[in-house]
């Protein structure tokens, strides 16, 4: 087949990626189709896309990683190329190779530019070679657990754990000392035979305060490779980005030069294809050190979008027909500055754990200058334990930073989303960190300020509960009125003759129970519907059936009514025992009924979108109950141990 003839695009991807790829290749004209697991039928990638084929299955290792099924797919629907997206088989060199072995165009670069590079340990030999510098460690074949302990002593502790064919923090752990390296070994294997199919490891010097700065490189079948200049992704938080930011701030004419050479040396030199990215490790010297290559689009490639006024998307549709790279090296624009956060389905207050669950409420905001979402769900889908939680990316540009941090600030503060915990309030109190306003960023920036980013839960004051039940009133009374604005029972004010007026509600938000009382007749301000929030100074609330969203210093909380009778003959939760924190699989059981275990202790392992999560012992105790096996899949408050 030949690349002129690409007019039917398969996506071999879900959520935000695919909803990305489909946009750009409607408006190239381009017919689209998507594939979905059995439990994204419904899912928005399906919904907006012309045609879809049905992998079945729910784990990533029975649809979006089935190579066969995919092919299948493209066969059916008479779709002549493949774009892999991000994640799942991007990187995967068999999946390239099957691809174009099908006789189809694979949106990416060639089956041996993936080998090279998709294996940290072989592109870092490669590196070597070529005389880039390296980050101190070992990338050798044995796997070990001896080999990997004599390296880390030979480095020096802290070290970092890697997955050879990752990314992502997928297959990542940080060792501080020599005692947790097996168990941190074993569970970064894990993470990697299930995200990726390949659990071989790598390891390095853990480098104390780097930025993360990484090189957009494009090359076209005709030997053309450009750097689209450079991004920086230092703040993370478990080794996965966060925030990113185009071009670095504080990055020199000739440093920035000097990091894009070097990544089009490294593309040229597998014969590369297609957008990448080479990512460098930038000590606060400006020496910088090779960390790997993404052989793929990147997640937040919207940034380099932005500063250069460039589709990659488009980019990679036109080199995949042939066609060659429509700038020079000079002519490759960089203006302004743009932002990017990456919004999750997860709880930060509870280390990051990924959020399940419908989302009841979720409204974007009214785009302004040089605002963007790029966003994969829509209101009433469900956030499934299977794949990763990224909701979507809020992207802003500006002609200078501030311009562009003000603007996604704006753009951040104006989500409104309920039903499924999220990070929202924690992408603003970064925007809005001094730190962050003045560019002071290195990979332990979350770290360092956690005490502001992530402040202890506390428990919700009498102002919020007499705030949530004005807008209760409000809300509920305006419904009445609507039935019958005549009636006296529609009235909200709490009217009792010769006495202060009151009113009492019963509420309920994040678990608990809460019975107000309202004094006086005071007005209050503020608005509720079924369509927006309110703009400050109202609070800002929407309903949603029979729950009501109210938005309160920077997050949003689902209020419902309740019977404190009924309520009071509910059981209470079983004591002493642990419970399923989230949809997942049980990975690992640790313990047996009758042992002994520390406080701290792991006792079972639970796999939840790709990630392993340790439920651990709250206090020392003897375990009375195993109430899980290994293999079994288990809902969120499902009892796992008792102690």
């Amino acid at each position: 087949m030949t690349s002129s003839t690409l007019n039917t695009l398969l996506i071999a991807n879900r959520g935000e990626i695919a909803c990305r790829i489909l946009r750009t290749a409607k408006a190239m004209g381009l017919t689209t189709v998507a594939v979905h697991s059995g439990v994204d039928r419904q899912a928005r990638h399906v919904r907006e896309a012309d045609l879809s084929v049905d992998l079945g299955g729910a784990k990533a290792a029975d649809s979006y990683l089935d190579i066969d099924k995919l092919l299948a797919a493209a066969r059916a629907s008479g779709a002549q190329a493949v774009h892999p997206g991000y994640g799942f088989l991007s990187e995967n060199a068999a999946f390239a190779q099957a691809v174009e072995d099908a006789g189809l165009i694979f949106l990416g670069p060639p089956a041996r530019a993936i080998e090279a590079m998709g294996s940290k340990s072989a592109a870092k030999a490669l590196m070597e070679q070529a005389g880039v510098p390296l980050v101190p460690g070992y990338h050798g074949q044995a796997q070990d657990p001896d080999t990997f302990r004599e390296a880390a002593a030979r480095i020096g502790y802290p070290v970092l754990l890697k997955a050879s064919a990752g990314g992502g923090g997928k297959g990542m752990k940080v060792v501080e000392q020599e005692a947790q390296l097996a168990e941190a070994l074993a569970s970064a294997q894990r993470e990697a035979q299930a995200s990726f199919g390949d659990a071989r490891m790598l390891v390095e010097k853990y480098v104390l305060q780097p930025r993360h700065v990484e090189i957009q490189v494009f090359a076209d079948r005709h030997g053309h490779c450009l750097y689209l200049n450079e991004r920086d992704c230092s703040i993370q938080r478990r080794h996965q980005k966060v925030v990113e930011e185009a071009p670095a701030p504080g990055l020199s004419p000739d440093l920035r030069q000097a990091m894009g050479e070097a990544a089009v040396r490294a593309a040229q030199a597998i014969g590369y294809v297609g957008a990448g990215t080479v990512e460098f490790l930038l000590d606060a010297r400006g020496d910088f050190f090779f960390m790997e290559m993404n052989t793929r689009l990147q997640v937040e490639h919207p940034v380099t979008e932005a500063i250069t006024g460039l589709d990659l998307v488009a980019w990679q549709i036109r080199v995949a027909r042939g066609e060659a790279l429509p700038l020079t090296q000079a002519e490759v624009p960089l203006r302004g500055h743009a932002i990017e956060v990456r919004l999750y389905a997860e709880d930060p207050a509870q280390e990051f754990l990924p959020a399940t669950g419908t989302l009841a409420l979720y409204r974007e905001p009214t785009l302004g200058a040089g605002q963007r979402i790029d966003s994969g769900v829509g209101e009433g889908d469900t956030v499934s334990p299977y794949y990763d939680p990224m909701l979507g990316k809020l992207i802003a540009w500006g002609e200078d930073r501030e311009q562009a941090r003000q603007r996604l600030l704006e753009l951040v503060t104006g989500m409104a989303i309920g039903g499924v915990k999220t990070n929202l309030a924690f992408l603003q109190r970064i925007l809005a960190h001094p730190a962050f306003a003045a560019a002071e960023l290195d990979t332990g920036f979350i770290a360092r300020h956690q005490a502001v980013l992530l402040p202890p839960a506390d428990v919700l004051p009498d102002a919020f509960w007499q705030r949530a039940a004005q807008v209760w009133l409000q809300e509920m009374g305006s419904r009445r009125r609507d039935d019958d604005a005549q009636s006296p029972w529609s009235r909200t004010d709490g009217l009792r003759l010769g006495l202060a007026a009151r009113r009492v509600v019963a509420l309920q938000c994040d678990g608990v129970d809460r019975v107000v009382t309202l004094e006086g007749t005071a007005c209050w301000e503020t608005r509720a519907d079924s369509t927006a929030p309110a703009a400050s100074p109202a609070t800002p609330a929407i309903r949603r059936g029979d729950t009501l969203y109210l938005r309160w210093q920077q997050q949003w909380y689902g209020l419902r009514a309740y019977d404190p009778a009924s309520a009071a003959q509910g059981s209470a939760a079983l004591a002493g025992g642990l419970s399923a924190p989230m949809n997942g699989s049980i990975v690992r059981v640790l313990v047996t009924p009758g042992q002994a275990v520390e406080a701290g202790a792991a006792l079972v392992i639970l796999e939840a979108m790709k990630m392993e999560h340790s439920i651990r012992a709250p206090e020392a105790g003897v375990v009375s109950a195993l109430l899980c096996a290994e293999g079994e899949m288990v809902s969120e408050g499902t009892l796992l141990v008792a102690l």
